[in-house]
């Protein structure tokens, strides 16, 4: 799959302009869309603790995720799925097949991902009407969660969605539920559980291998078809779920310069990514004209 996509001029310009520190307090992000101050369920964002008729689903599903993600079924599920021999097919049957996915980590909503596709690329064409890549960057981000259907593996879910961490190095704390990880096999492996373990000081994210997911797959189907796509767009792809380093600032040291640069982007994308999560639905009919024409634009992935 390949998306052809021009990378604005203005694109370091418009990062330093928009990126003020983030506050979740905040009510408004930079454009106007506001932010709601519930989930669905009534809770704080991304409250793993809060007592809901979600929250012991969640829980057993990081049970599993942290038990079995390491760095040999990591490397496994790299080899199997680089080689894109799945299925073919248009972008937008990709996000109509989203229709029977709902992701069992997510405290927030439990809609059909389709729905969660288009509330995040709408809430970013509000507020970023010409940044075109990064509304098509918001519609696909999450269309690696097909890894969970037969057609393409069916993949259970602890290795399709859910937040994600680097493998060969020390888990780091900030890690939802990281009690679990004492059942990995790499947890007490001295040449895993150092802070850089098989990695080096400023050696770039791109030669971290991360817990495999949708993130992951999405991110190697790009990459194998020579995506013309920005950097920022790769790096929100594979990183969005990446919750330790874009929110609670670990595994910085792994970092480069080109990284440190696309984590601005990534913090304006998470707020719309986790944010826009609702029970409002979007009319996919009416916007479908404006992707449809969006990905044409860019060719097909």
């Amino acid at each position: 799959m390949t998306i052809l996509i021009e990378q604005p001029d203005h694109l370091g310009d418009e990062v330093e302009a928009k990126t003020a520190p983030i506050d979740e307090r905040e009510l408004v992000l930079d454009g106007g869309f506001v932010i709601p101050q519930t989930n669905s369920f009534g809770h704080m964002f991304r409250a793993y603790d809060a007592e809901s008729e979600r929250q012991q689903g969640v829980e057993n599903f990081y049970r599993k995720n942290h038990t079995y993600q390491s760095v040999d079924f990591v490397k496994k599920m790299r080899d199997e799925y680089a080689k894109l021999n799945r299925v073919e097919m248009s972008i937008w049957e990709c996000c109509e097949l989203l229709n029977e996915v709902v992701d069992e980590s997510d405290p927030d909503l439990e809609e059909p991902q389709i729905e969660h596709l288009l509330q995040t690329a709408e809430a970013i064409r509000r507020d970023y009407p010409n940044e075109d890549w990064l509304h098509l960057t918001g519609l696909i981000h999450d269309l690696g969660k097909v890894i969970n259907l037969p057609s393409f593996g069916g993949l259970p879910q602890w290795a399709v969605v859910g937040d994600t961490f680097p493998v060969g190095c020390r888990f780091d704390e900030s890690i939802v539920h990281h009690k679990y990880f004492k059942e990995n096999p790499d947890y007490n492996n001295p040449s895993y559980n150092t802070k850089y373990g098989i990695y080096s000081e400023k050696c770039g994210l791109d030669n971290v291998m991360m817990s495999w997911g949708h993130d992951d797959y999405m991110y190697l189907v790009a990459k194998k078809n020579n995506t013309t796509l920005p950097s920022a767009a790769l790096f929100i792809i594979r990183y969005h779920s990446f919750y330790a380093l874009h929110r609670e600032g670990a595994y910085k040291h792994l970092m480069n310069d080109e990284d440190v640069e696309n984590l601005k982007w990534l913090h304006i994308f998470n707020k719309y990514d986790l944010y826009s999560k609702s029970n409002v639905r979007i009319d996919a009919e009416r916007v479908k004209p404006y992707y449809l024409s969006l990905i044409e634009k860019v060719s097909t992935l």
